[in-house]
């Protein structure tokens, strides 16, 4: 790493080949603050080819200030970022040659049309008048937009000036994609086809998405990093993640309160029966207890068996009448939740704050 890097607060060399440092983007403890607000606070993570990441977390989370870093339009404060071996600072224009940015809001010019914003981004490239030809075509078919081709981008749909902004982004067939919710805007029809096409893309290059939208992390990306309060909260696959989300297994049996002590006799028996570690109540439903049926939640200890089993074959030795009984899966929105329960969020005004000042320095 350059020593001007070092200087900064990036990590001091780990004896990894320049080769390695060639294929990766590294994110090495990196802090960006606006006046007293800490937006981003010590934040390190790899990526490597062949795997698309999402980069999850709610409004203010510090996920656009990430990635605005990675892309070279906003300079941490402390840390560095590598673009395949190239500091973001020291050799910005190198890093961002192999870069394909697309951000929340796409900056497309209205008076243009998608033809001639890809040659005019062309020629930002360096690309000639033949490479900028074929590039454009590939990508106005690759996004569907040639038969939007030449009309104006102002006149365009939300979803479709997502479409160019996204043409633009790889135009130059970078190795690495950053994607500030790219399906912002689309239409359900268009976002299956970006889902599929963003999967297409991590094969062979880095593709790093952020997002607030749970399911579309969960159905794009192999890896999944949690930020919170400016905090990476996790790293892990969308499956082990979801893992994260219930301790022991989770069990919800509904039985019927039938004559008086039915209720008493329920909460005997379940608690009562083998591997239970906890059971309560459930009041949330309201209409349950009106019409005569009560709810309970029974967690059984790490590594128990599956207690369905044991709970309907209980129930019906005492004459218990059940109409539902079911075992809680792991969910992605849990294990999110959890995650950033408690966290002090950025709150939506200093949220506010911050976009405004990173767009000062663009």
């Amino acid at each position: 790493m350059p020593a001007a890097n070092a200087q900064r607060g990036g990590r001091p060399d780990r004896g990894l080949s320049d080769t390695l440092h060639e294929h990766m983007i590294e994110v090495d403890s990196v802090h960006k603050a606006f006046g007293r607000i800490r937006a981003v606070r010590g934040v390190s993570f790899d990526l490597a080819p062949g795997k698309v990441t999402g980069l999850l977390g709610p409004n203010g989370a510090g996920k656009s200030t990430t990635i605005r870093m990675i892309a070279g339009s906003v300079p941490p404060d402390r840390g560095g970022i590598r673009v395949f071996g190239h500091d973001t600072i020291d050799q910005g224009e190198e890093s961002r040659r192999r870069l394909g940015y697309l951000p929340e809001s796409a900056p497309l010019y209205p008076e243009m049309t998608p033809l001639e914003y890809l040659h005019f981004r062309g020629r930002l490239y360096g690309m000639d008048t033949k490479g900028r030809r074929a590039a454009a075509a590939a990508v106005l078919e690759r996004c569907h937009l040639n038969e939007v081709a030449r009309r104006r981008i102002g006149t365009l749909s939300k979803g479709t000036k997502q479409r160019v902004g996204l043409a633009g982004a790889l135009l130059h067939n970078p190795p690495a994609l950053i994607l500030d919710e790219p399906t912002n805007g689309l239409d359900p029809t268009q976002i299956h086809e970006a889902r599929r096409f963003i999967r297409e893309l991590g094969l062979g290059r880095i593709v790093l998405i952020s997002s607030h939208i749970l399911t579309e992390i969960e159905r794009m990306c192999d890896r999944v990093l949690v930020m919170a309060g400016g905090e990476l909260k996790a790293d892990a696959t969308p499956r082990d993640l979801a893992a994260r989300s219930i301790a022991g297994a989770t069990y919800v049996v509904q039985i019927r309160r039938d004559k008086p002590g039915d209720d008493e006799r329920a909460l005997r028996l379940l608690r009562n029966l083998p591997f239970v570690q906890d059971l309560q109540p459930n009041t949330a439903d309201r209409s349950t207890l009106i019409s005569g049926w009560s709810v309970w939640v029974v967690t059984a200890k790490d590594g128990a068996p599956d207690l369905r089993e044991s709970i309907a074959q209980g129930c019906m030795q005492q004459g218990l009448l059940v109409r539902e009984l079911r075992k809680e899966t792991a969910s992605l929105e849990k294990a999110f939740l959890k995650l950033v329960e408690g966290t002090e969020e950025t709150p939506a005004v200093a949220a506010q704050t911050i976009k405004a000042r990173e767009e000062s320095t663009l």
